[in-house]
């Protein structure tokens, strides 16, 4: 309880703003530096100062009355609920490391910007609207500032443990300022880029071309890239494929989870075809050396032998040598590149379902294929497989397949 004649004040410790706030000590109110949002040291400003005083009395009200009216007892601060909150986000086995990382790297921006000792309760909409301004301010580790679609990732995950808070009766009924936010950052929606089936054809050649150096030391860049454009892999699903996942007998190509990498979701189990091609060159990357890979990774990294995590040097190369520039081909965009080639194919002499297509990419359902992957190319590509062959391509591609001998 607050002690007899004790009085909530400003107080100054040298150059800065300290708040004596023991009169709410049933509440956790105690002297306290007075530490502006974004800030790690107590504000050297009077009028800053009176405002966080001001919102920290109105918090340690809050508090009180949630305790004698509604009786919550356990009002946690952010950062030890953000740590409660990830524990059984991992313990329930739903989600993926990388995004437990993910949400564990956004409630630390949040827990930057509120403070660690903030309690949960205390936080309304006008927080959550200056933490929003906050975040579209950042910088970005591309350049710029982090975009819309990056902050709402942010107020996501921070609404998901407001929404835990809620179940545990750590805040009121209610309670969650995210949710009540209503202009809240949106991201842009825009056409990805993707390569037609001709452009593809290019690209594959340039691979089959390039010769690794010091610089991109990958060897097989070109059964890297083969695989991408004719399975649709996400990036972690192809660079983590083992030998045993290419099954020539049964023509097919499976990602599962393994000791290398988890996948995204259930639905991302799956096995798709393997396409001639495909089955082609990698016949020819497996077999045809002095000694036959027979099991481990697909694509080891030359100098540790576990996952390649950046491919980045290697594929610009290739994509200059085809007349793109630096930084114009990136993996997604052969994951976008295979849905629309797919999607023009014809299964049993009819065109392919969208659901099939989907389920090669593994989405649960193919409103994602519809909206978002399905690109109609200039160039049809009705055929019953899936193929990226230069001579079909020849007049279309002209002096760029040239520059390529």
């Amino acid at each position: 309880m607050a002690r007899n004649g004790t009085k909530s004040r400003l107080y100054l410790r040298g150059n800065r703003w300290w708040a004596d706030l023991r009169a709410f000590s049933d509440v956790g109110g105690k002297r306290e530096p007075l530490v502006a949002p974004g800030e790690s040291r107590a504000t050297t400003d009077r009028e800053v100062a009176e405002v966080l005083f001001g919102d920290r009395i109105r918090e340690l009200y809050e508090r009180r009355k949630n305790r004698t009216i509604l009786g919550i007892e356990d009002d946690a601060t952010l950062a030890e609920y953000a740590s409660h909150h990830l524990v059984l986000k991992a313990k329930s086995g739903k989600f993926t490391e990388k995004w437990l990382q993910e949400s564990e790297h956004r409630l630390r921006r949040a827990v930057e910007f509120f403070g660690a000792d903030r309690s949960l309760s205390s936080i309304g909409v006008k927080d959550v609207q200056r933490f929003s301004n906050w975040l579209l301010e950042l910088p970005s580790p591309r350049g710029g500032t982090l975009n819309p679609g990056t902050v709402r990732h942010h107020l996501n995950s921070l609404s998901n443990l407001f929404r835990r808070a809620q179940s545990e009766s750590t805040v009121p009924p209610g309670h969650n300022p995210v949710a009540s936010l209503i202009d809240k950052p949106v991201a842009q929606q825009g056409e990805a880029d993707w390569l037609e089936v001709h452009e593809a054809a290019l690209l594959l050649e340039a691979a089959r071309h390039h010769v690794s150096s010091k610089r991109d030391p990958l060897p097989f860049m070109h059964p890297l890239i083969s695989t991408f454009l004719l399975t649709g892999g996400r990036k972690r699903e192809v660079l983590g494929l083992e030998i045993a996942d290419v099954s020539v007998d049964r023509k097919t190509v499976t990602f599962r989870p393994n000791r290398w990498r988890t996948l995204k979701t259930k639905a991302a189990m799956r096995s798709v075809p393997l396409f001639a091609q495909l089955e082609e060159i990698l016949r020819n990357y497996i077999f045809n050396r002095d000694a036959p890979m027979e099991d481990g990774l697909l694509f080891p990294s030359p100098r540790t032998g576990g996952l390649v995590h950046d491919t980045r040097k290697a594929l610009d190369a290739i994509a200059m040598r085809a007349g793109w520039e630096a930084g114009e081909i990136r993996l997604h965009q052969l994951r976008h590149t295979y849905c629309s080639a797919r999607l023009q194919t014809l299964d049993r002499g009819a065109p392919v379902s969208p659901f099939t297509v989907a389920r090669e990419l593994g989405h649960g359902g193919d409103s994602l294929v519809k909206r978002v992957y399905g690109h109609l190319g200039r160039v049809r590509h009705r055929s019953e497989v899936v193929e990226y062959r230069v001579e079909n391509h020849r007049e279309v591609l002209g002096e760029r397949l040239a520059h390529l001998a």
